[in-house]
């Protein structure tokens, strides 16, 4: 349990790569020029995906990491991998119909509000312990 942090490090990592083809092969197929950033809304789509996905891990990884430090290793990666549950599936509907993310999105926030929360208990444990 105390790699699980690593393994949902890499997973993330391969969601991003998988955003990044998605956007890459809806470009090509649509014609959309870099550096446009819309165009057709299969694109537009395929963007906001990788664009959220990216913006979230951001937020994610650090937290991730603190909670892992801090003494919730194992929980943080479980905590990890649901949230890496929930953004394939906002990515997932999002491509499919945009307005039925919200499921997704949802579990990955609940998610990430875990790790946080690991993180916070964590570290404030460690400063006052000295």
């Amino acid at each position: 349990m105390t790699h699980l942090p690593a393994l949902v490090t890499l997973l993330t990592v391969l969601l991003l790569c998988g955003t990044m083809f998605v956007v890459g092969r809806m470009r090509m197929r649509h014609g959309i020029k870099a550096p446009a950033t819309s165009g057709h809304p299969a694109f537009d789509r395929a963007y906001r995906v990788q664009m959220n996905t990216l913006e979230g891990t951001v937020m994610f990884l650090p937290v991730l990491w603190l909670a892992a430090s801090y003494g919730f290793s194992g929980w943080a990666g479980i905590a990890g991998l649901v949230w890496l549950v929930g953004r394939v599936w906002y990515a997932w509907s999002y491509m499919r119909e945009p307005a039925s993310r919200e499921k997704g999105f949802a579990v990955a926030m609940l998610a990430w509000l875990a790790v946080l929360a690991m993180a916070a208990v964590g570290v404030c444990r460690a400063l006052m312990l000295g």
